[in-house]
């Protein structure tokens, strides 16, 4: 009797004593869910492998860009030949032989006539040397006519003689009787004078031009058949 009256009451107890073990275990594990951490899967940014299955699309990250400076040819001289120089003296002129006929004087020249860039040699007086000079005896003269059988003009001189520094330094050529060429050689003032003291009075006629200073700075000789 005391037995039927205490089955209900344990029942009840344990019940209640079950209720009350699940409600800690829900708690339990709804802590234990909110204490783990979230992950949250990155959007992928490459392009999947090849046979990976993943995405095959193009990616969506930025293309590096190459800029290539342009290449600027300069301009390349075109190289143009030197023209060919004598290395230690001037270039030889052409030999100008006397006139023969235009401008030349029947009989002796007047003073209109002279011709004031020419003259016949006679002498060279030679000075001190500090002078860094030497005299010409010199006179001038104009070309004659000639006749038709004669081999060239005569220079037909008048007036006296007169004198002319030659710088020791000048620029000479001679031909023939001085040098055996009839074209026109550079030679030296020293050449000059031995060939002039050994032949005085020649006559031989020069063509020259003056420097600043006054003294003859070229001489050339008129090459005369």
């Amino acid at each position: 009797m005391n037995a039927d009256r205490l089955r209900p009451a344990v029942l009840v107890l344990a019940a209640g004593a079950l209720a009350a073990v699940l409600t800690g275990c829900q708690q339990g594990g709804a802590a234990a869910g909110g204490a783990a951490p979230s992950t949250t899967a990155a959007p992928a940014t490459g392009t999947a492998a090849p046979g990976s299955g993943g995405n095959t699309g193009p990616s969506t990250a930025p293309t590096a860009v190459h800029t290539v400076a342009p290449v600027v040819k300069k301009p390349v001289a075109t190289a143009t030949s030197a023209p060919a120089s004598t290395p230690t003296s001037a270039p030889k002129p052409a030999p100008e032989p006397a006139p023969a006929g235009a401008g030349c004087v029947d009989s002796m020249p007047g003073p209109d006539e002279v011709d004031p860039h020419e003259f016949a040699l006679y002498r060279i007086e030679e000075l001190d040397g500090s002078t860094g000079k030497v005299n010409l005896v010199v006179q001038h003269g104009a070309w004659g006519c000639g006749s038709p059988d004669s081999d060239g003009a005569p220079f037909v001189v008048t007036g006296e003689e007169s004198r002319w520094a030659l710088d020791q330094a000048a620029y000479v050529t001679a031909t023939n009787p001085i040098v055996t060429s009839t074209e026109n050689q550079r030679i030296g003032v020293q050449e000059l004078i031995d060939w002039v003291k050994a032949h005085p009075d020649s006559g031989l006629v020069f063509r020259y031009q003056v420097g600043d200073d006054g003294a003859i700075h070229r001489l050339e000789e008129v090459f005369t058949p």
